[in-house]
């Protein structure tokens, strides 16, 4: 036997042993997976889920089921615990935003290092609502009446104090001078309930969605005072102007963030990172990205962690300035 045929052998055996070795640690679902939303049905993460569930499923990016769990309360504390009730397993995911961080500065919650961080999906901004008979027509009078009083009015909030719709209306309070401490905060489970409270005149303004605002505003439910993007948004948001059209120098973004429990595997992750691509490269989800103004941000599991890094030093450094650091 030559060297030639020794060689050629030893590199065919290695060869079957990396394919072997990737046959064993490759995993897919094989039980119907769990997308846990972090607040009550009507709410952001229950209406973004509920599309996701429905591309996966309408076009077979899963092979089993796909159930959308809603686990409400505590600002998302809920969902996380009972994330983590399940370490290790790969059906299990919840769709987070600011208050993975928020809480956890605020002394309410697990720090993310304690999950297993998938990806970044996309981000999206804030509207302000009142209700369409409201005394306020912009975002400006609003502020300038809690110039006067900022206990005025009474704020719903979901679904904790310093997550994204709050920081939504607390970023134009500090950029007008307001005490936010003083603002008067109602906390709700879910968008749907604070905005069902704003109808209901339980509560005066409420801070929401761009799309959801946008979804009630067309049917005159609503009238939205400002939007926390940079520039003005598409749609039925597009004769709304933006705080700083309206001298309130500020942005806010919430973003929504794919989470799964601690001691997810490597496979795991890695699967989940591909459905997630195949989820972004699909028409129906470039839609509703199109349609809710939200903005695709795309980052795999490395890449988020790096951001959820980024994100935890600013959003202490603005908590802190509202008084909200534990």
């Amino acid at each position: 036997m030559t060297k030639h045929v020794v060689r050629a052998g030893a590199l065919a055996l290695a060869a079957l042993c990396i394919a072997s070795t990737h046959a064993a640690t490759a995993w897919k679902p094989s039980k119907a997976v769990e997308l846990i939303a972090t607040n009550a049905p009507g709410g952001g993460s229950d209406r973004i889920l509920r599309i996701m569930a429905t591309v996966l499923q309408d076009k077979k990016l899963l092979s089993v089921p796909v159930n959308v769990v809603n686990k409400p309360g505590g600002g998302g504390a809920i969902a996380y615990a009972y994330l983590n009730q399940h370490p290790g397993d790969g059906h299990y995911l919840v769709l987070g935003s600011k208050t993975i961080l928020t809480n956890n500065i605020q002394g309410r919650g697990p720090h993310y290092g304690e999950f297993t961080i998938v990806g970044l999906l996309f981000s999206e901004y804030i509207s302000i609502v009142v209700k369409p008979d409201s005394q306020f027509k912009t975002g400006k009078e609003l502020m300038e009446r809690l110039k006067k009083d900022p206990s005025a009015l009474a704020f719903g909030i979901a679904t904790s104090i310093g997550g994204g719709n709050h920081q939504g209306a607390a970023a134009a309070f500090k950029v007008s001078g307001i005490d936010v401490r003083k603002m008067r905060t109602v906390i709700f489970p879910s968008g749907g309930a604070a905005t069902t409270a704003l109808l209901g005149g339980h509560v005066d303004v409420v801070p929401i969605s761009a799309a959801f605002a946008g979804s009630m505003a067309k049917q005159g439910q609503v009238r939205v005072l400002a939007v926390s993007s940079p520039s003005r948004l598409p749609g039925a948001l597009a004769d709304v102007p933006t705080y700083k059209e309206q001298g309130l120098d500020t942005v806010v973004t919430q973003w929504r963030i794919v989470v799964g429990p601690k001691g997810m595997s490597d496979a795991q992750v890695a699967y989940w990172e591909d459905a997630l691509r195949r989820l972004r490269e699909t028409d129906e989800w470039k839609k509703e990205l199109e349609a809710n103004a939200w903005k695709a941000e795309n980052l795999t599991s490395a890449e988020a962690r790096k951001f959820l890094e980024r994100e935890n030093g600013e959003m202490r450094t603005f908590l802190g300035e509202l008084g909200l650091v534990k």
